[in-house]
């Protein structure tokens, strides 16, 4: 019976998986509250009723989302500011680079914001709620830690509220995106996002960003 049933949790997997990637890519481009699971059936190939063999209710494919969402943006985001701090360079070039990161993921996943600020619109706490949260306070803490690096090596002003730099910086990232889903250019968040930095940088009582050096944001 394990050998039967490997299988077929393997199967699930896989179109757990699916189902995600086209939520996210059908958000990408409406309104997430008007995906049906009949949508996301026709999307990856299977019927509406297989959907619930693979998750329990639209909500739990909310869920899923911002899993994935929590993981692969916050994966992306420490690998940006790892790969600044091996150069030894200015502590701030970290900032920058997760700053641009995210801006890329955004570019490339569109439809995840709209996720994000879809659900934020509930004036009730729900389960999908509590996962953005989740990801704003593994988000704050990342930035903490690079804030507090950087003003520990005096590459920022000595007085620097901290806490709302944080606040500043992800404010700054939120803006890019409000506006481009507005006009719905989302690729020229890529050009604008560095000159935003520049000018959240100066906030900081940092000297300008030298260039990054080949392969970091």
């Amino acid at each position: 019976m394990e050998l039967l049933d490997k299988p077929l949790k393997q199967a699930t997997a896989v179109r757990q998986v699916s189902l995600v990637e086209a939520a996210v890519r059908l958000a990408a481009h409406g309104s997430p509250a008007e995906i049906t699971t009949a949508d996301l059936a026709r999307a990856v190939g299977i019927t509406q009723g297989a959907v619930f063999r693979h998750f329990a209710s639209k909500e739990a494919i909310w869920l899923a989302v911002l899993d994935w969402t929590i993981d692969t943006l916050m994966s992306r985001l420490q690998a940006a500011a790892d790969a600044a701090a091996d150069t030894q360079a200015s502590p701030v070039l970290a900032l920058r680079a997760v700053f641009l990161a995210h801006i890329d993921f955004v570019v490339a996943y569109p439809g995840v914001p709209r996720v994000i600020f879809q659900e934020l619109q509930h004036a009730a706490d729900t389960p999908v709620k509590a996962r953005v949260r989740d990801l704003m306070q593994r988000y704050r803490q990342l930035l903490m830690r690079l804030l507090n690096n950087a003003q520990a090596r005096q590459a920022i002003a000595p007085d620097t509220d901290l806490p709302t730099a944080a606040v500043l910086f992800i404010g700054a990232v939120q803006g890019l995106v409000m506006q481009s889903l507005i006009s719905g250019q989302v690729a020229a968040m890529a050009a604008q996002a560095p000159g935003v930095f520049d000018i959240y940088q100066r906030g900081l009582g940092a000297a300008p960003s030298p260039l990054l050096p080949q392969g970091i944001p």
